[in-house]
């Protein structure tokens, strides 16, 4: 297959954040806004779900991947900012909550094999975009953060807490939540939130291994069998509320804005 050039997706209201290159049945998407370390903005969640939406049926494999020194720094707390002073009833922040779940819902229920390829830090939103994703790679200097509580937020965005908690055990979830340390990949991979780590310079390699025996699986068979696997999976859920994330996130904002306030 040849490898069609890393591009800029077209110029336009949409698709201003991203990056995509098609090499055959493989599209990589890249979050490209490197100067600001990839936060996850509103506008980038609507490129990504513009071009999820989008996809082309004959793609096998989608690669999620940033550019520049990380993966992503997570959620844009100046958007967060910008949401609450227009309408400090948090609706803005709804919005973008309902964006976040459909995102990574997006990712989780794609026909094609969704693999994040992570390099440098995962923080917060960032990190839930990669657990989105069904194969999950790490560069050995890539480290992860969930600081949602220390800066006064429920860790409630776009699904995750029910998808680390199903990946990882609710006994070392509590612990990475309540103290918001950072975590090496090589940590990461002992709590299956990575399933390989490898040099950064391997990680491309590490993803092509992965991507392909997978494009040469009948398309039928592997629709069916992600299905399959992610219905077993949400079945092992005793009680899913993550579709709650969005009031949660925007009630508890809310109240802490209107405190400042007093």
């Amino acid at each position: 297959m040849t490898a069609l050039p890393l591009t800029a997706l077209p110029a336009g209201p949409v698709r201003q954040t991203l990056r995509t290159r098609r090499e055959g049945p493989v599209l990589t998407i890249e979050l490209n806004t490197p100067e600001h370390g990839n936060t996850v903005t509103d506008a980038l969640l609507d490129d990504l779900l513009a071009v999820l939406q989008d996809q082309d049926p004959a793609i096998r494999v989608l690669v999620l991947t940033g550019s520049g020194d990380d993966f992503s720094l997570g959620g844009d707390r100046g958007e967060f900012a910008r949401h609450l002073a227009t309408d400090p009833t948090g609706s803005g922040i709804r919005v973008s909550g309902t964006k976040a779940r459909r995102v990574c819902d997006a990712l989780t229920g794609n026909p094609a094999v969704t693999i994040a390829r992570v390099h440098g830090k995962a923080i917060g939103a960032g990190m839930a975009l990669a657990l989105a994703c069904d194969l999950r790679v790490g560069s050995e200097d890539a480290t992860f953060r969930l600081p949602e509580l220390a800066l006064g937020l429920p860790t409630a965005w776009g699904g995750l807490l029910p998808r680390l908690i199903n990946e990882v055990g609710a006994a070392r979830v509590r612990e990475l939540v309540l103290t918001g340390r950072a975590f090496t990949a090589a940590e990461a991979h002992a709590l299956s939130i990575l399933q390989k780590v490898v040099p950064v310079h391997e990680l491309d390699a590490a993803v092509d291994a992965w991507a392909r025996p997978v494009v040469r699986r009948p398309p039928a068979a592997l629709r069916v069998t992600k299905t399959l696997l992610n219905s077993l999976s949400a079945a092992s859920r005793l009680a899913d509320v993550s579709t709650l994330d969005a009031e949660l996130m925007a009630a508890v904002v809310s109240e802490a804005y209107r405190a400042r306030g007093d």
